[in-house]
């Protein structure tokens, strides 16, 4: 599946509510794994997760494997959600007026999220043993 755009909704923070449009970006197949996106007042909050169910064993090993340093090299505060079925994160950053900026920040979130799934989909199909 080709993905071509997020849209940015701001959400009200008392209600919950998605209150309007703050852009609509172009991006990179990282987009798939995002499973939630939006700003709510203060920061971005972009929730992905493996886009796929996984076996109970590889739940283990992609928390364990996951590189969580990368994205906060990247300027991103990023949190393990464990209250869903299938390993899941969620990223935080700042909301940026400026649609460049704030379109260039998506696509590396969208990037290292590709890119570390692939890595850690990789790492463990040599570690099956060692988490059933």
């Amino acid at each position: 599946m080709e993905f071509s755009s997020l849209v940015l909704m701001e959400r009200d923070k008392e209600t919950n509510f998605l209150i309007k449009e703050l852009g609509s970006y172009e991006v990179s197949e990282g987009a798939l794994y995002v499973t939630k996106f939006y700003y709510d007042g203060d920061k971005v909050n972009m929730f992905f997760d493996t886009n796929r169910d996984v076996e109970e064993w590889e739940y283990s090993a992609i928390y364990d494997l996951f590189n969580l340093d990368a994205f906060e090299e990247a300027g991103f505060i990023i949190e393990e959600v464990d209250n869903e079925y299938n390993p899941t994160w969620l990223l935080k950053f700042d909301y940026m007026e400026e649609y460049k900026d704030m379109g260039e920040k998506i696509n590396t979130a969208c990037e290292l999220i590709e890119d570390e799934m692939e890595s850690v989909f990789e790492a463990i199909k040599a570690k099956e043993d060692n988490y059933k």
